[in-house]
């Protein structure tokens, strides 16, 4: 078996992929009411969503952030395919962000109180697009 990883990026897969595999988890049991108000939010965001029965879009929300914790922490998965899953699952995290009202303060890209929460996952952004450019700039 060849790792796919060179060992200073083990550190932030592993804790990546451990804090995505948790979340993933914990919605996977996510009563309707957690169902129906996360699928709220993001509809509110991306209207295409809007059709989706919640439950359908948190078992599916679930299942994406499983395969992702999964890909970041398994070593046989190339930096440059879990990059760059992690940086187009977390862009949809920073469009939530930065299109719902409330979450930031007026006329400013820092969070509210609410915000803070999703404010975070910019750094799922930064991990990934680093994850990403490092190995698409490598000239072995």
């Amino acid at each position: 078996m060849r790792f796919l990883v060179r060992p200073h990026q083990i550190p932030v897969r592993l804790a990546t992929g451990l804090f995505m595999l948790n979340s993933g988890l914990s919605k996977a049991s996510a009563d309707e009411e957690t169902a129906a108000g996360l699928h709220g939010m993001a509809s509110g965001t991306y209207p295409f969503l809007k059709d989706m029965d919640p439950m359908s879009f948190v078992n599916l929300l679930s299942k994406a952030e499983i395969a992702l914790g999964v890909a970041l922490l398994v070593p046989v998965v190339p930096s440059v395919l879990a990059g760059a899953a992690l940086t187009a699952f977390a862009g949809g995290l920073v469009g939530l962000y930065l299109k719902t009202p409330g979450l930031r303060e007026e006329g400013s890209l820092r969070p509210t109180r609410e915000g803070i929460a999703i404010a975070k996952d910019t750094w799922l952004v930064g991990i990934g697009a680093s994850l990403l450019c490092e190995e698409l700039g490598r000239r072995d």
